[in-house]
């Protein structure tokens, strides 16, 4: 890892959970709305690329689908040169909801079928959430075609005690 940096072999390898927005200095445990938290990770842009990892380029925001002339708009889109690939980011200022994978798998569809060129790998979508239910995402993100992930954010690190309940947490849940 340090004589390489970041290897990118699939999209696990550009997930991240917790993504943490510091850079946006919005106090801690402070409910803000999704399109606020949009507006402040535009205006930072730069910082969240550097979040997001290597190879992100920024396509846009409120990226317009029309389908049977409605429209449904995507949060977030950026293009991931090194996987070939667009990732579709769909904010959420609440808990991980069941039903924001049916979006995002219409999301994904269309960008399959209607924005990939030849070369292109297909779309990874990732519901970015304040905070999840590791067990129901896993239940609503199983046995799907398309990649979806659901990620949750942070505006700081945690202190280094509950950085080291989480760790535990985490290996825990790993071993069963």
């Amino acid at each position: 890892m340090a004589k390489e940096g970041q290897i990118i072999l699939n999209p696990t390898d550009i997930l991240k959970d917790p993504y943490v927005f510091e850079f946006l200095g919005i106090p801690e445990n402070k409910p803000i709305l999704e399109k606020d938290l949009e507006l402040k990770l535009l205006r930072h842009i730069e910082d969240f690329l550097l979040e997001l990892g290597k190879g992100f380029m920024f396509v846009g925001s409120q990226y317009r689908i029309t389908l049977n002339n409605t429209h449904y708009y995507v949060d977030l889109v950026f293009y991931n040169k090194i996987l070939k690939s667009y990732v579709l980011f769909d904010l959420k200022s609440t808990k991980f909801q069941a039903e924001n994978v049916g979006q995002m798998n219409m999301y994904l569809n269309y960008f399959k079928t209607e924005i990939n060129q030849e070369e292109d790998v297909e779309p990874i979508g990732i519901i970015l959430c304040a905070d999840k239910d590791n067990v129901a995402a896993e239940y609503a993100l199983g046995g799907l075609t398309n990649q979806i992930f659901a990620s949750k954010y942070v505006y700081y690190l945690p202190d280094k005690e509950m950085l080291i309940r989480e760790i535990q947490k985490f290996l825990l849940e790993e071993k069963s």
